[in-house]
This record gives structure tokens, sequence and C-alpha cells, in this order.
């Protein structure tokens, strides 16, 4: 696809949470064997009154300020599973708050982990098709609103953040192939029951994220490999073509898995889950920011995303990183 990723930015809450929060509402943690584990050290807590929007905006404003004029954008997609509002569409507050102009495509996209490869599917063949020329990717989630918190499984897990990913035409091939699959039998093992039509009537039930944690796991390690040979063989390319991997950022224990069931050199996988924890379908944008930011890649270089998890869904793709990043 003739597009290319211009420019990322991102938000994080400033209310930051470690281990020692985790212990003084759970004092039987082993904090230490949690940290080992997941290898995550730190989350980030949206405020009270803090939504996904607010995040979004946060986000876009950076680029707006420094990569594109408002009136330049032709499409703001939002990917986000805590909208502020069943509806209207979270997409067209933010474009309002960011003042673009009203012929300006904006919707939102209901996709957790996978969202960042599938909005860039999505936006990709928006500009292919010749129906715009620039605009956003926006992902912003705020999970820690919906976890208990003395849920050992997801609270050390899960950040709130949002990433703005600036896309525009390009005269090169820079994006693409793409490998996309659902399947949705497993849309139980992820989930916050009671917050939507088919149990709105039961109110004795929390609207609380709950993860069956092994089942996950089991669903990460059968389908990514899979995703990764099927996206290998579609773009013609091996293992070692490749120069970077970026995974979502679920934690050490599944990159870990995966690099060990993929025989992947671990200098060619870059995590930074470490510092930010799992922000959902921000985690690939952030960490390719801070790739960029680390001056990271070189044009040319070869870049695997792979995002994976609720629904069951996922997604990868193939970015050439070029000139115009």
């Amino acid at each position: 696809m003739k597009v290319a990723i211009k420019a990322i930015e991102y938000y994080l809450p400033t209310c930051v949470e470690n281990g020692k929060s985790l212990k003084a509402d759970n004092p039987d943690w082993r904090i230490g064997d949690i940290e080992e584990k997941t290898g995550i050290k730190n989350r980030y807590i949206a405020e009270e009154n803090e939504t996904a929007v607010d995040m979004a905006e946060h986000a876009a404003r950076k680029l707006l300020s420094s990569e594109i004029k408002p009136d330049d954008v032709d499409f703001v997609i939002l990917v986000t599973q805590s909208p502020d509002y069943a509806l209207p569409t979270s997409a067209c507050i933010l474009q309002d708050r960011l003042k673009l102009k009203t012929s300006c495509l904006a919707f939102d996209v209901n996709l957790g982990c996978s969202g960042f490869v599938y909005g860039l599917a999505i936006a990709s063949s928006l500009i292919s098709a010749g129906l715009v020329k620039s605009g956003l990717l926006v992902c912003s989630d705020t999970y820690t609103k919906f976890i208990d918190k003395h849920d050992r499984t997801c609270r050390p897990l899960f950040s709130d953040g949002a990433a703005a990913t600036l896309l525009t035409s390009s005269a090169d091939d820079l994006i693409g192939p793409f490998e996309l699959g659902s399947d949705g039998s497993g849309f139980d093992k992820l989930i916050v029951k009671s917050s939507g039509a088919h149990e709105m009537q039961n109110q004795t039930q929390e609207k609380k994220l709950y993860m069956e944690g092994s089942s996950v796991f089991m669903f990460t390690m059968d389908m990514v490999p899979k995703c990764v040979n099927g996206l290998l063989k579609k773009a013609n390319k091996e293992i070692d073509d490749i120069d970077l991997f970026v995974f979502h950022q679920a934690s050490k224990l599944v990159i870990d898995s995966i690099i060990r069931r993929l025989d992947l050199p671990e200098n060619k996988v870059f995590t930074n889950y470490q510092n930010v924890g799992n922000t959902v379908s921000a985690t690939i944008p952030i960490a390719l920011c801070d790739i960029l930011r680390d001056k990271g890649l070189k044009s040319g270089s070869q870049v695997m995303l792979v995002g994976f998890g609720v629904g069951y869904s996922w997604g990868g793709c193939i970015v050439q990183w070029g000139p115009e990043a």
C-alpha cells in the first residue's frame, strides 16, 4: 500500500502505580514473583474523571501542534473498548474537540490488543482507495477503570494510555501485507460482563474485567506463530529478512514465550512493557514511538507488527520504514 507512517505521539496519565501500590492493597501478594513473571514495574492509571477521549485528545494534539494542520486531517479513527458513551461515537467527540473540519471521517473501532494493526489496515485502505490523503489513527483505552484492585490476574498487567499515529499517502509501497483473523469462540475469556445490552438488566453484577489467563496464553502461543509465518509467506520473506519485531506488549512471559516458539533473535524484538505496562491497542504505537525517539530505525528497515488478544483477535503487518517517518 502506498501509505506511510509520518509520525507517532503518545500520552500516559500522570498517576503511576508500582509494586508498592499493589502491596498496599494486597498484603498477601508476593510482588517480587509477580514482577518477575510479568516483567512490568510501572502502570499508568487514568484519573477518576479522565476518559479515553481525554487521553486521545492529549496524544492527537501533539501531532496537530507539530506535524499536521487540523484542516489537513481527512479522517480520525479511534480504536477503543472503553468509549466515553455507548453512543454517540467517541471519534465524533474527538473530531469536535480537535476542531477538525466537518468533512473529516470519524468512527470508532471496537478492538483491543489487535486494534492498531486492524486500524492500520483500515486507514491504509482508505488512503489507497483515494478517499482520503492523510489522517489520524488513535488508540486509547482506560481498562483500569474496570479492574478490581484485588484482581491478581489483571491489575499487575494493564495500564491506561493513548497513542496517535499520522498516516499519509506515499510514493512508495511502505505498509503491508496484512494477516488478520479472529476466533469469537474465545469471547468470554477476556470480557467485561454486564457492560452491554446483552446483560443490561443484570444490576447485581459489577462491570469488572475478567481474564482467564491460561486460555488467553494458550491462544496466543497457538495463533501468534501462525500469524507470523503466514505473514512471512505472503510477503515472500524469511525471519532473517525482518529487522525488528514489535509485538503487542502483553507481558514478559508472553513475549519471552513467543521468542522461544519462533526462535527469534532477542536483539530483534523490542520491549517496553517494563515501564509502560499493557496499554491494550496502544502498546504497539507507543513502542514504535519509543523506538523512533531512540533512533532505533533506519530508512528501509523491515518492521513486523503483531497484535493479539481480546476477541479473540489477531493481526500482523510488515512496515518498511521510509524517509517520511
